[in-house]
């Protein structure tokens, strides 16, 4: 499936390395991961790649997700378990 244009969620998105590769080409992109300091290190990230306005980080697991599942068209779920 392309990304243009897609509404993406990535569960377990840890310190952002996948979601860089593939959040420029998104339309929206919401990472979750439950884990406080991997998300630290990919809030770092996140503005000096230019992704600030694109790229949504949240604190969440994976199987209380805080949102509808309507609202994406994609969903990223890797190396997660």
């Amino acid at each position: 499936m392309p990304l243009d244009d897609a509404r993406v969620l990535e569960i377990g998105c840890g310190d952002g390395r996948l979601t860089w590769k593939y959040a420029s080409q998104s339309r929206a992109v919401l990472a979750i991961d439950a884990d406080r300091s991997k998300l630290a290190a990919a809030r770092a990230g996140l503005s000096s790649r230019g992704l600030s306005g694109k790229v949504k980080l949240a604190q969440a697991a994976g199987e209380t997700l805080p949102v509808r599942r309507e609202a994406f068209d994609l969903a990223i779920f890797s190396w997660s378990l």
